[in-house]
C-alpha cells in the first residue's frame, strides 16, 4: 500500500470526523460518501482508480470554491435587494453565472484575448498543439483557440441579439393580448399556434433557403420563431394579473393600456419571464449552431462554433 493509498484515506476519514464533530451535516455526508465510493473504486480498480477519484474531487472542489468567491464577489458589488437574492442563491446557480461572465469576456474582448485573426491562415492543415497554436489548426490552418475565442463573440451574441428580439415581440404581444383580450387576443393565439406547430428547424431551413443566410435574416427568423412560446408566457402570466382588483381599480382611475403594462402588469410578471429569456436563449444558440452546421447559419470565414463542430 503506497504512501497516497494511506494519506488519502487519512484526509477523508479525518475530514469526516471534524465534520460530524462540527454538526456539519451535509459536508459529513459528502465526505463519508467520497470515501465509501473511493474505498469500492480502490478495491476495483486499485491506486490508479483513486488517482481518477482523486482528480475528479479536486475539479469539483475547485469548481464550489470558484463559485463561492464569485457569489461573494457579486454580493459585494450588488445593491442591497440583489445582494439578498444572491446569498440565497445555490452554488450551481453562482457558477453558471460565472461561466456567463467567462464567455461575455471572451466576446467582448475576442480581439485582445486571441492570439490571431478569425481567418488568418497561419500554419498546415490539422497542425498539432504547439506553443504558437494552443489548439493546433483546423483544416485551413487557422487558429482553433482564436477561433474558438471569435465564436464566442459571434454565436453567443448573435442569440442573445435573437433571444432579446424574440422577447420583445412576443412580451409586447402577450401583455396587450392580455390587457385587450377580445379578438386581437384570439389572432395572436392563433397565429402563434400556427408557427408553433411547424418544427423550428425545418422553419428555419426553409425560410433562409428563400431569403438567404444573411446575418440579420437569421435573427428576425429565429425571433419569429421564438417569439410564440413567449407570447404563451406571456399571456398566461399576465391573464392571472389583470384580473386583479388594483388593475380593476387603475381602470377604473381611467388608465391607459400602456400605463397597466408598465406600472402593474409588467413588475408583478417579471420573474417567470426572466427564467424563460435563459432558457429560450439555450434553445435559440443550439438552434443557430445547429443551422451553422448544416451551413445555413453564420457564414465562413466568420468563427462560429457551429460551423468549428462541422
Amino acid at each position: 500500500m503506497s504512501y497516497f493509498v494511506v494519506g488519502y484515506y487519512a484526509m477523508l476519514i479525518g475530514a469526516s470526523c471534524l465534520a460530524a464533530h462540527y454538526k456539519k451535516r451535509q459536508v459529513f455526508l459528502l465526505l463519508f460518501s467520497l470515501t465509501l465510493v473511493s474505498f469500492v473504486m480502490g478495491i476495483v480498480g486499485g491506486v490508479e482508480a483513486l488517482r481518477v477519484v482523486t482528480f475528479c474531487a479536486g475539479l469539483l472542489a475547485l469548481a464550489a470554491g470558484t463559485s463561492y468567491a464569485f457569489r461573494e464577489f457579486l454580493i459585494i458589488i450588488s445593491p442591497p435587494g440583489v445582494a439578498k437574492e444572491l446569498r440565497t442563491a445555490p452554488l450551481t446557480a453562482s457558477f453558471g453565472l460565472f461561466v456567463v461572465f467567462t464567455y461575455a469576456i471572451a466576446g467582448i474582448f475576442a480581439p485582445i484575448i486571441a492570439p490571431h485573426g478569425e481567418a488568418d491562415v497561419i500554419s498546415t492543415a490539422f497542425a498539432p498543439p504547439d506553443e504558437n497554436l494552443l489548439l493546433g489548426a483546423d483544416q485551413l490552418g487557422r487558429d482553433l483557440f482564436s477561433r474558438l475565442v471569435f465564436g464566442a463573440r459571434n454565436t453567443v451574441g448573435i442569440a442573445l441579439v435573437a433571444t432579446s428580439l424574440a422577447f420583445l415581440m412576443g412580451a409586447i404581444a402577450g401583455l396587450l393580448a392580455a390587457t385587450k383580450s377580445g379578438w386581437f387576443d384570439q389572432l395572436m393565439g392563433r397565429v402563434a399556434d400556427v408557427i408553433m406547430s411547424i418544427p423550428s428547424l425545418i422553419f428555419a431551413l426553409l425560410m433562409l433557403s428563400i431569403f438567404g443566410t444573411n446575418l440579420v435574416i437569421i435573427v428576425i427568423i429565429i425571433a419569429i420563431i421564438y417569439s410564440p412560446r413567449v407570447f404563451r408566457l406571456t399571456r398566461a402570466v399576465a391573464g392571472n394579473v389583470v384580473v386583479m382588483d388594483y388593475i380593476e381599480a387603475a381602470r377604473l382611475r381611467g388608465e391607459g393600456i400602456w400605463y397597466l403594462i408598465r406600472k402593474e402588469i409588467l413588475p408583478n410578471s417579471t420573474a417567470p419571464l426572466i427564467a424563460e429569456f435563459g432558457l429560450e436563449f439555450c434553445f435559440v444558440f443550439l438552434l443557430i449552431s445547429g443551422l451553422s452546421f448544416l451551413g445555413l447559419g453564420i457564414q465562413p470565414p466568420t468563427a462560429d462554433w457551429g460551423s468549428m463542430v462541422r
